[in-house]
């Protein structure tokens, strides 16, 4: 969810348009909701900081000056409302029986979102995490998921993007230490048991180093995961998750216009706050609408934002890069760890020669060694840009429409230095005619290792973190090349994971030289031809004829 996409919203809502308010603050709740609940692990207290959040927001919309800088804003003020509760709780201890009748958020997550696995260890491994740790994950989580970027996450903590890819990494290593005694807790390990014969069960700082003690000296305990199991970063396991849905009878109670506010909770999980809803605050009565009690001046209340979006699972892990020997590492590299969630999606197969027929999947890296089969040439009358010879797309919304007759290169440049996590991918729209996928080059895949122990690559690494694709998308190559004839417009969708593409018309002459170069003049593998000069030829992935609002709701399996 970007701020950007908001701006007419905001801008309506700061003139007082009390529909547009009802947008606003139905649209963000979730990600306050997120926000504070992970950081605050479900205490009785997370209603009030969301409460105290939303309403500070609102009473000082009209201070924003940037509308696109809305959700860094709103995220600062959640972080300011958690430091302050943070003070007011080591000021004044609460009392334990505070969270009884709370939610564990770590629970709520696994249940929810039907995590399993080691998606799941991650979850609960949050409960042992310290409240500044935990502050700072209730951001990167959201980082990761492509909710945030790395300069707002450190703008909300107050802190350089420097320091705050510091903050990070100690925050990822004493999380994998979490996720170590989740494991730890879950095997059969006989001193353990007897090591925390006297422990509550409830996660703490005092039995997090005594496990942590333990496990480092248990054989049993230490291991990297279970029998057979490749321990996943926690970044690539948490791409792609959506947002919790705020629980049903969530009341949230808003002071506008100076006016007290008053509510009461929904008693259905179907029906939110609407702008329909809004034409009764003005009567000096009570009314009752559709589920939800609103009472007269100025009240309004939020209870369930509407349905529950389906659960997103996290992106398969990078796919087998340069050889069998670096698969068979004991130290995988990121393209050879295998996927956490679902077996990745087979191969482009034949079904017709109907155009469309085929469409890019997940597929392996071919031997770097071998040379491409030859380019079938397809007719060049011209093809013309809109952003001319080469083109340079750096920000989400950057598009460039060709038209004619004519082949096209899209050359990728990612950047997990500046923010790693999941890359929502760029799509072809308003396709009239025919595209193909007929060549990948450059001289290498993006998750080709670039680094002696096989961990780094172009798709990022232990320093950088990992860019991660969404699930089932085709790994991409430095180099990607296209043959269309028609129009179709090309737009980056980024938000997640920093990336950028530059795009131009090309030739056969230029592809076939690209990817002819091979690794005995420096390259690291040769090119590969997916065209076989039909209609049968592969269709790209996330494309469409249609012309939607947004590009980055184009489906991965292209309908065309």
């Amino acid at each position: 969810m970007d701020g950007r996409q908001w701006r007419s919203t905001i801008a309506a809502a700061q003139a007082g348009d009390r529909r547009a308010l009802d947008e606003l603050v139905e649209g963000w709740l979730p990600l306050v909701y997120n926000i504070v609940g992970r950081a605050l692990n479900g205490h009785a207290d997370v209603d009030d900081v969301v409460q105290e959040t939303m309403l500070r927001a609102v009473d000082n919309l009209d201070t924003l000056r940037d509308p696109d800088s809305f959700r860094s804003w709103l995220v600062a003020i959640a972080m300011r409302q958690i430091r302050d509760r943070a003070r007011r709780r080591t000021a004044d201890p609460l009392d334990d029986s505070d969270a009884h009748g709370a939610a564990d958020f770590a629970e709520l997550t696994v249940l929810r979102l039907q995590l399993e696995g080691q998606r799941k260890e991650v979850a609960e491994a949050v409960r042992w995490l310290d409240d500044e740790d935990r502050q700072l994950l209730s951001l990167w989580w959201l980082e990761v998921a492509g909710e945030l970027t790395r300069r707002e996450l450190a703008a909300a903590v107050g802190i350089s993007r420097q320091h705050a890819a510091v903050r990070v990494q100690r925050m990822k290593a004493r999380l994998e230490t979490a996720r170590g005694i989740v494991r730890a807790l879950d095997s059969s390990c006989s001193d353990l048991g007897r090591a925390t014969a006297r422990w509550s069960g409830q996660p703490d700082s005092v039995w997090r180093k005594r496990i942590a003690r333990h496990i480092r000296g248990c054989a049993r305990c230490d291991g990297h995961g279970r029998p057979g199991e490749v321990v996943v970063p926690a970044e690539r396991l948490l791409v792609g998750l959506a947002l919790l849905p705020v629980p049903v009878g969530f009341t949230l109670s808003l002071a506008f216009g100076g006016k007290t506010a008053v509510a009461a909770t929904a008693a259905t999980a179907s029906v939110g706050w609407s702008a329909k809803m809004l034409g009764v605050l003005a009567k000096p009565a009570v009314a009752v609408t559709a589920g939800a009690t609103i009472a007269a001046g100025g009240a309004y209340v939020v209870t369930q934002p509407p349905g529950d979006r389906t659960p997103q699972a996290a992106p398969t892990a990078l796919s087998t890069a340069r050889s069998p020997a670096l698969s068979s590492a004991h130290s995988p590299s990121p393209s050879t760890s295998p996927s956490p969630s679902s077996s990745p999606s087979p191969s482009p197969t034949k079904k017709t020669d109907l155009y469309g027929s085929v469409v890019d999947a997940v597929d392996t890296a071919p031997d770097p060694d071998t040379p491409p089969a030859a380019l079938p040439r397809r007719p060049e009358s011209g093809l013309t840009s809109s952003g001319g010879a080469r083109t340079v797309m750096n920000h989400r919304g950057d598009n460039v429409t060709f038209t004619g007759e004519g082949y096209v290169l899209v050359r990728w440049q990612i950047s997990p230095q500046y923010r790693a996590g999941g890359l929502v991918m760029p799509s072809w729209t308003g396709l009239k005619g025919k595209l193909f996928h007929v060549a990948s080059g450059g001289g290498r895949r993006m998750d080709d290792p670039t680094s002696a122990d096989g961990k780094t690559s172009g798709m990022g690494g232990p320093d950088t973190g990992y860019t991660v694709l969404p699930d089932g998308t085709q790994q991409m190559w430095q180099n990607e090349y296209f043959y269309l004839d028609g129009t179709v417009t090309l737009t980056v969708n980024e938000r997640g994971a920093d990336y950028g593409i530059a795009v131009g018309p090309s030739t056969w002459d230029a592809i076939t030289e690209d990817i002819t170069y091979g690794p005995d003049q420096g390259a690291r593998r040769y090119g590969l031809v997916r065209d076989n000069g039909k209609d049968s030829a592969p269709v790209p992935q996330y494309v469409t004829r249609e012309k939607p609002e947004d590009a980055a709701t184009v489906a991965q399996r292209s309908e065309v």
